[in-house]
């Protein structure tokens, strides 16, 4: 098959062992990001299977209309970016992996670091040095403070174990039935979303964004934390209500945040309200980012492909293609 790769900013791919499994395959890798449809359209004009690097690139019904080859798109969790009902209309099988028993532990390292980073100021310590001065400011030790985990999925729930590991008091606040799972597992629920927010240290976010959960977020709950607090996202950007997180830190509550995710992605300017702020750390959408991560994922998404070149597609998102898809 003719498969095309998009958005392998660095060229990872080929550097990994699980590249092999394509050695049959007709494979086109792209390193730049591309969103217009003309141009993509273009591009993936003759190709039958379609590599994504989860949400980086939108696939919607304009840009799917206009590919008559396109067989079959492979990638890993949700799917928020890929029009599923066009593409079973087109025959087009979505296949994405939900792993549903191993957390991204990339993700959640990504997250502990961020905790770190903001809780001793190590992003503008640093920015001190390189400017000639000799530190800034006092930073926040963890040990004995409270960490709030609000989702407590399988991300989650390691993060609240490296809150453990670090002598932190661990509360959760969740759905009913995920704080039931959180309470069975010996942790502390909260006795409520506004005790929550009111008590943490640090609170972070780790949910799925969906309708139910966008916005829930909203900018009273961020009114009611510390100043001297923390909030996390790693999850995604609209878990939060639009421009919320922005003013609650220029109202100094919570006093300081850490970010990976952006309500518009990618953030391309420097003067961005966000990252103008002194009082936040930010990266670049890079919690899965990592060469351990990617392996664990492409194996999965390049084992899909394989199925379905041999006739029997697995992970299947969208089962009713099945009957009409192309071949």
């Amino acid at each position: 098959m003719k498969i095309a790769i998009l958005d392998d900013y660095f060229d990872t791919l080929r550097t990994l062992p699980c590249f092999a499994k394509l050695a049959e395959h007709e494979v086109a890798v792209w390193n730049d990001h591309l969103q217009d449809i003309d141009r993509l359209a273009e591009r993936l004009a003759d190709t039958e299977a379609l590599v994504l690097f989860r949400e980086r690139t939108q696939i919607r019904t304009p840009l799917l209309e206009r590919l008559p080859r396109l067989r079959l798109i492979s990638q890993r969790s949700v799917y928020p970016h890929i029009d599923v009902e066009t593409c079973t209309r087109l025959g087009i099988v979505v296949s994405s992996f939900q792993h549903p028993d191993t957390p991204s532990f990339a993700a959640a390292e990504l997250t502990w670091g961020l905790v770190l980073a903001a809780s001793r100021r190590i992003p503008q310590q640093m920015a001190a040095l390189q400017a000639g001065k000799w530190q800034m400011g006092v930073g926040t030790t963890l040990r004995g403070k409270t960490l709030g985990i609000y989702g407590y999925g399988r991300i989650g729930a390691t993060v609240a174990g490296y809150g453990q590991a670090f002598g932190m008091r661990v509360i959760v606040w969740a759905r009913e039935a995920t704080r039931a799972r959180a309470l069975d597992d010996g942790l502390e629920v909260a006795a409520s979303k506004e005790a929550f927010f009111a008590d943490c240290d640090v609170l972070s976010l780790h949910m799925r964004l969906v309708e139910a959960t966008r916005g829930i977020v909203a900018a009273d709950d961020l009114a009611r934390m510390k100043p001297s607090a923390i909030l996390v996202n790693t999850s995604r950007a609209p878990l939060i209500a639009p421009g919320a997180l922005l003013r609650a830190l220029q109202a100094g509550r919570p006093g300081m945040a850490a970010v990976d995710v952006y309500e518009k992605e990618p953030v391309l300017d420097p003067r961005d309200p966000l990252l103008t702020l002194p009082n936040i750390v930010c990266t670049p959408h890079i919690g899965y980012v990592s060469r351990d991560e990617y392996e664990i994922q492409f194996a999965d998404i390049f084992d899909q492909v394989v199925a379905y070149a041999v006739g029997t597609p697995t992970n299947v998102v969208n089962p009713d293609v099945l009957d009409h898809a192309q071949r």
